[in-house]
């Protein structure tokens, strides 16, 4: 027999599309996000006491790139509103640059503290997860951006995949960029500095706050970019 139900293409199935209840939740679920990006930068700001050491620097840096700019670099595109006013979607594309162009300097701001630090203390580099890991981010943020450039100035290079195809690209190298990133910031959580600083139910919401905001991104970009590709293919 015929069904009233209506089924969503990008798997919001069941109708849900059209209940205020699920709208709203998934709105606030898009605020919850920018409010963690900023609480966990502000969080490790304040417990790394940056100007310590040459180290303080370095879980600063970090939180800014990655828990704060690339946070809102991507979240400036949800489709359930952003807490910046930008209707023309130029604006949006250029404030999304200089985002991920933050995320770039801060990154390599903070890669270069950590890299003295570790000197200094005549310490070996990359011998934890977190730290390869974060190698790992770091790169993958430079294909991001090359992404990104070969999409903006697609004509110029006069390259044979279609805009649409590269954006697709751009778009998966950033989320993967994003859940690296979360990874390797729930990483930080269990080093040592991290634990002697934070302890009991505080380390606990603290290490989970990460997963807030990544389930937000990873929802928005295959809703937006992988799940539509995959239907009209």
């Amino acid at each position: 027999m015929p069904s009233d139900v209506e089924y969503s293409p990008v798997g919001d199935g069941l109708g849900m599309r059209d209940f205020w209840l699920y709208v709203w939740l998934r709105r606030a679920a898009v605020i919850a996000a920018h409010i963690v990006g900023l609480g966990l930068t502000l969080i490790i700001s304040v417990l790394s006491r940056p100007g310590t050491s040459l180290f303080s620097w370095h879980p600063l840096c970090m939180s800014v790139a990655y828990c704060l700019c690339m946070t809102e670099g991507i979240l400036l595109f949800s489709a359930e509103g952003t807490i910046f006013c930008f209707k023309s979607q130029k604006n949006k594309v250029r404030f999304h640059w200089l985002c991920q162009a933050l995320v770039l300097i801060a990154a390599a701001v903070g890669l270069g503290f950590i890299l003295a630090s570790k000197t200094v203390s005549e310490l070996p580099h990359l011998v934890s997860w977190h730290s390869l890991l974060g190698f790992s981010t770091l790169t993958a943020s430079l294909l991001q951006a090359a992404c990104g450039i070969c999409v903006i100035f697609h004509k110029q290079l006069r390259l044979s995949p279609s805009p649409a195809r590269l954006k697709l690209y751009h778009a998966t190298c950033g989320l993967v960029v994003y859940l690296l990133a979360t990874v390797t910031v729930i990483l930080a959580m269990f080093s040592d500095w991290f634990q002697a600083t934070v302890k009991g139910i505080g380390w606990w919401v603290v290490a989970m706050l990460p997963l807030s905001p990544a389930m937000v991104v990873m929802n928005q970009i295959t809703n937006a970019y992988l799940l539509r590709n995959k239907m009209s293919s």
